[in-house]
C-alpha cells in the first residue's frame, strides 16, 4: 500500500506544531479557574471577617466584589490531609493521606485517586500548580505526574529545610551549614542538614530557597502561566498554595508602622492575592472564577508568629490546656475564610452562611467545566453551585472533622457538625503557646455544642438537658452512617514509609544539597509552548 499523501496546508500545520509556534485548541467557553490556598490563615486574619484585621484591604475588596462564606471549613487541620482532600473531594480515610509526608517520603497522595488537575486536564484545560505540594515529591508523586502541566514551587512545608536567611520561627532555626563551618547541635523542630529546594517541574533550579524572594517569583510565574494559557485559547486551572502564613515568616523589613511580624506578613500575603486578581482581571475578566481559602487555622504553639482565630477561640479546650486551633478539631483548627470571585456570575457584597468546605471545590469545579467524576468511588464535597452563584444558601446537612495530630487515632472522624450543632468524641492533645497539650479525653456520649449560641464552644449541652436528649439521637445516626458509609467505599491507603534516597538534592557532594546557581531569570523563557488539543 502507498503512503497516504497530506495536503500542504496538513503538512504546514504539522511542521508548525511540531516546532511549537500553533498551539491548536479549540475555543472554548468553559470559565478558568484559580484557587488561592493560604497556609496557616486564620478566621480573623480576614479583615472582613474580623474587624481588628487591617492589613488585609485587597482580601477585603475581593469580599466587596465577590461573595464571603463565613462557615467554610478546611477537610482536615494540617497540611497533606487539607491539601489532598482539596485535589480529590475526598476525605484522608477514603484517599488515604491522613497526616503529613516527611522530606524523606517514598510516597504521597495514592497513585489511584484522581486528582481535580487530572479530571480537567482530561476536559480541555492547562493545568499549572505553583507554591506549596505536600503531597510526595519522589517518583510519580511529583505534581507533573499528578495532571499538572506545570509546577513551580517547594515540595513541601518551607520549615522542613534549612534556608541561609532563616526568618522567624518559634524556637528559631539557623541558617544551612556551609563548608568550614563549625559542628553544631541539631534542634528541636529545626531542619538543619537539608536545604530547602525550589522546583520548576521536575528539576531543583534554587536549593536552599531565598524565602524572601519566593512571593515575587510565584507573583511572576502566574503571570507567565496565565499569559501561555490565554495565548493557546485554552481555559485553565491554576492551583496557588501560598508560602503565606506557615512559619518562618519572612516580611519585607521593616515592618510598616504599627504593624508587628505577623501584621506585615500578613500584608505581604493581602498584596499577592490582589495581583493575583489584577492579572485574572486582565485575561478574560468576568470568564475567571478565583476561589480563595485557608487550608486550615493558625498554628498555636507558634504564640505571635500564629495566626487570628476570630471569636472562634475553643474556650473549653483551653479552660483545660492545650491549643484549639490547627491539628484540633475545634472551629479555630478548621473553620478557614473563604471568599470566591466571579464578575458577573458569583453575586458582589453577598455573605454566605452556608455550611461549606474545601471538600466542595473539586466537584464544584468539574461541574462547572462540563466534565464528569471519577467513577466507583464516593465523594464528600458537594457541586456547591447554586450557594456560589446566590441561588440558594444551602451546604452540607452534616459535615465530618478527622483527628489530624491532636489526641485520638490519626484520621480517624473526632468531631462531627449537624446544622448548628457539633459534636466531639475526642478532644485535647495539641500543644499550645504555653506548653500544655490538655489531657487527651474521649468522649461517649459525646460532647455536644450549639454553635448558633456558642461559637466560643464554651459550654457543651447540658446531657441531661432536653436539647441534648433530642439532637444526641440524629447525630448518633449520621455519625453512623458515615462510618458505614467510608467502609463501604473504594478506600486507598498512602505509603508513608520514607528512604533518605527520596530527599531532594541538588547537589549531594556540597553540604545542605546546596546549588552553586541562583534562581532562573523570570525573563528568560525557557518553557516550550504546550500543544492544547
Amino acid at each position: 500500500m502507498g503512503t497516504p499523501s497530506l495536503s500542504p496546508w496538513a503538512v504546514l500545520v504539522l511542521a508548525l506544531v511540531l516546532v511549537g509556534l500553533w498551539a491548536p485548541c479549540v475555543v472554548s467557553r468553559q470559565p478558568n479557574f484559580i484557587v488561592i490556598l493560604a497556609d496557616d490563615v486564620g478566621w480573623g486574619d480576614l479583615g472582613a471577617n474580623w474587624a481588628e484585621t487591617k492589613e488585609t484591604p485587597h482580601l477585603d475588596q475581593l469580599a466587596a466584589e465577590g461573595t464571603r462564606f463565613v462557615d467554610f471549613h478546611s477537610a482536615a487541620s494540617t497540611c497533606s490531609p487539607s491539601r489532598a482532600s482539596l485535589l480529590t473531594g475526598r476525605l484522608g480515610v477514603r484517599n488515604g493521606v491522613t497526616h503529613n509526608f516527611a522530606i524523606s517520603s517514598v510516597g504521597g497522595l495514592p497513585l489511584n485517586e484522581t486528582t481535580l488537575a487530572e479530571v480537567l486536564r482530561e476536559a480541555g484545560y492547562s493545568t499549572g500548580a505553583i507554591g506549596k505540594w505536600h503531597l510526595g515529591h519522589h517518583g510519580r508523586h511529583h505534581p507533573n505526574s499528578r495532571g499538572f502541566d506545570f509546577y513551580f514551587g517547594i515540595p513541601y512545608s518551607h520549615d522542613m529545610g534549612c534556608t541561609d536567611s532563616p526568618g522567624y520561627n518559634l524556637p528559631p532555626c539557623p541558617p544551612c551549614p556551609r563548608h568550614g563551618a563549625a559542628a553544631r547541635v541539631a534542634r528541636k523542630d529545626c531542619y538543619t542538614e537539608v536545604a530547602l529546594p525550589l522546583f520548576e517541574n521536575v528539576t531543583i533550579v534554587q536549593q536552599p530557597v531565598e524565602l524572601g524572594s519566593l512571593a515575587s517569583h510565584y507573583v511572576e510565574e502566574v503571570a507567565r502561566f496565565i499569559q501561555q494559557a490565554s495565548d493557546s485559547g485554552c481555559p485553565f486551572f491554576l492551583y496557588l498554595a501560598l508560602a503565606h502564613m506557615h512559619v518562618p515568616l519572612t516580611p519585607p523589613l521593616p515592618p510598616g508602622p504599627g504593624k508587628g511580624i505577623y501584621g506585615a506578613s500578613l500584608s505581604e500575603m493581602d498584596a499577592l492575592v490582589g495581583r493575583v486578581k489584577e492579572l485574572a482581571d486582565s485575561h478574560g475578566r468576568g470568564n475567571t472564577l478565583l476561589w480563595f481559602a485557608g487550608d486550615n487555622g493558625p498554628w498555636a504553639q507558634k504564640c505571635e508568629l500564629a495566626g487570628r482565630l476570630g471569636p472562634f477561640v475553643g474556650a473549653w479546650q483551653r479552660q483545660r490546656g492545650g491549643s484549639s486551633a490547627k491539628q484540633t478539631t475545634w472551629e479555630g483548627g478548621h473553620r478557614v475564610p473563604a471568599l470566591a470571585y466571579w464578575p458577573g456570575r458569583v453575586p458582589a457584597g453577598r455573605t454566605s452562611h452556608a455550611l461549606l468546605s474545601v471538600l466542595d471545590i473539586f466537584p464544584t469545579l468539574v461541574a462547572l467545566a462540563g466534565a464528569a467524576l471519577p467513577p466507583s468511588r464516593s465523594f464528600d464535597g458537594l457541586d456547591v453551585s447554586p450557594v456560589l452563584f446566590g441561588w440558594s444558601d444551602v451546604g452540607h446537612k452534616v459535615l465530618l472533622h478527622p483527628n489530624s495530630g491532636a489526641a485520638g487515632q490519626v484520621g480517624a472522624i473526632e468531631a462531627l457538625r449537624l446544622a448548628q450543632y457539633k459534636a466531639f468524641y475526642t478532644t485535647g492533645g495539641a500543644l499550645a503557646c504555653d506548653g500544655s497539650t490538655g489531657p487527651a479525653e474521649r468522649h461517649q456520649p459525646p460532647l455536644i455544642f450549639n454553635l448558633e449560641r456558642d461559637m466560643q464552644e464554651q459550654e457543651p449541652l447540658d446531657m441531661a438537658s432536653s436539647e441534648y436528649q433530642a439532637v444526641l439521637p440524629a447525630i448518633s445516626r449520621a455519625y453512623a452512617q458515615a462510618l458505614q458509609d467510608i467502609a463501604a467505599d473504594n478506600v486507598s491507603v498512602a505509603d508513608y514509609s520514607q528512604d533518605p534516597a527520596a530527599i531532594p538534592c541538588c547537589s549531594v557532594q556540597l553540604l545542605g544539597c546546596r546549588c552553586r546557581g541562583a534562581a532562573p531569570d523570570p525573563h528568560v523563557e525557557k518553557r516550550s509552548p504546550r500543544l492544547c488539543l
